[in-house]
């Protein structure tokens, strides 16, 4: 019998991981954890020290070869992980412990469900989940060592975010967002048929006054998208953080590097008025879901940001058979757009937890807020009928 070997390596850079290797750990083509989107952030600075997202991601060889990883940072802010622990913060402060730095396993600037403990197919199902064990206690251990307060897994797959719940001593925080589901729709129309009356009418009128004002789109991917194309859509992007007084960490590089990189998974939505680029919106694709991220415009034109974001990655899922459009975070007019609630869960575990009943308490009452919100949404939701809407 063959002696197993482990050994757990810290890497400070993807780079020190094979792009073959990490990516044969993956279970789907999700373009957020495989290894071309995590360097092209590295190698062009979109997540470094100044940013507060400095690389320690996790890889466990045996005899040699990578069987199992973890995308990992250490943070020194909560910036670009959409679940948002101020509150913590605080309290830590209040009796003189340091709540950063911690550990983060997340897609950066990416509040999208995908694997977060990559372990691979080739071991035996056992051995997988033996392996995944060792993959957490290992985080553990470095948050001991390196007097991290806590390790974090924000939006793991549904799979782990089961697993994750039976682990002791994690804490599970809940969020809502909203997704699209194809229900093996044709066209646009059938989608429309789904709805009330009143919704479809009003989703046609605000298509129809965009079409009205002139506008016209193009829908690219990383081969057909030119330099000039990406250099709007870095200005829409700077734009749309600045207006809102936040930090654009991403830039025209990456967005190059990316679309070169990983060119089929790119879908980027243009907007033109009288030959002039206005508008833009940047998605990303697997084999079965629909990513929207990131969204900007140099004039503002009415019901524009509701085309180019939601009504184009509608139509465009439906075109190519993808069954989930997950659009990012927040967002209540989204509901009116066909999005309905969805559950989302992280998981938190701490080296020291000054306040356990509070902390408790915390997770208890925002977990019915969740369901109470999320309940209400789905009240609201322009279907005729509300089933089969879930993964």
């Amino acid at each position: 019998m063959q002696k197993h070997t482990l050994d757990i390596k810290v890497h400070s850079q993807i780079s020190e991981i094979s792009a073959t290797d990490w990516n044969a750990l993956l279970k789907d083509d999700n373009p957020f954890i495989r290894h071309e989107f995590l360097h092209a952030l590295e190698q062009h600075q979109c997540v470094s020290a100044k940013f507060g997202w400095i690389p320690k991601h996790l890889g466990m060889y045996e005899n040699g070869s990578l069987i199992a990883a973890m995308p990992l940072y250490e943070k020194h802010n909560n910036y670009g992980e959409f679940v948002f622990d101020q509150a913590w913060s605080n309290a830590w402060q209040q009796v003189g412990l340091e709540y950063y730095p911690k550990l983060v396993s997340a897609a950066p600037y990416t509040p999208a469900l995908g694997d977060r403990l990559l372990i691979s197919s080739d071991l035996d199902k056992p051995r997988q989940a033996l392996i995944q064990g060792q993959l957490i206690e290992a985080v553990q251990e470095l948050c001991f060592e390196q007097a991290f307060s806590g390790a974090h897994i924000l939006f793991p797959n549904k799979a782990q975010q089961t697993w994750l719940v039976e682990q002791p001593e994690w804490l599970h925080r809940h969020d809502c967002q909203f997704h699209w589901f194809n229900q093996n729709y044709q066209n646009f129309d059938d989608f429309l048929a789904t709805l009330s009356a009143k919704k479809r009418k009003n989703i046609k009128q605000e298509r129809k006054s965009v079409l009205n004002a002139g506008i016209t789109f193009r829908v690219l991917n990383g081969h057909t998208a030119t330099e000039q194309d990406w250099q709007q859509l870095a200005i829409f992007y700077q734009k749309t953080f600045i207006e809102k007084w936040s930090t654009p960490t991403l830039n025209i590089d990456f967005f190059k590097a990316v679309a070169q990189a990983l060119p089929t998974q790119i879908v980027l939505v243009l907007a033109d008025l009288n030959h002039q680029c206005i508008a833009g919106s940047l998605m990303f694709r697997s084999e079965t879901h629909l990513y929207g991220r990131h969204w900007g415009c140099l004039q503002e034109v009415k019901n524009l940001h509701f085309e180019a974001c939601f009504y184009q990655g509608i139509e465009y899922a439906i075109e190519n058979g993808l069954q989930v459009f997950e659009p990012g975070a927040g967002g209540e007019h989204k509901i009116a757009r066909g999005f309905v609630p969805v559950n989302m869960q992280s998981s938190h575990w701490l080296r020291v937890n000054p306040f356990p009943e509070g902390i408790e308490r915390f997770i208890l009452e925002e977990k019915q807020a969740v369901e109470e919100y999320a309940a209400d949404c789905l009240k609201h939701a322009p279907y005729k009928e509300i089933d089969c809407f879930y993964e």
